[in-house]
């Protein structure tokens, strides 16, 4: 994994988290769902680069 994924991937992490709270805030789901979608993708792309990593 390189180092800008990394960094792209810890960026959307954190912006799914700020959505979802903002979405706790201000009591909409919609966005609260829009930065848990935001945090499993950030996951996924995560993991897919280890699972890559690990076969070099």
């Amino acid at each position: 994994m390189g180092f800008d994924d990394k960094i792209k991937n810890t960026a959307q992490d954190l912006g799914g988290k700020a959505k979802e709270a903002a979405g706790k805030v201000t009591d909409n789901e919609r966005l609260q769902a829009e930065g848990q979608a935001d945090q499993v993708e950030a996951n996924v792309k995560k993991v897919g680069e280890n699972v890559k990593d690990a076969f070099k």
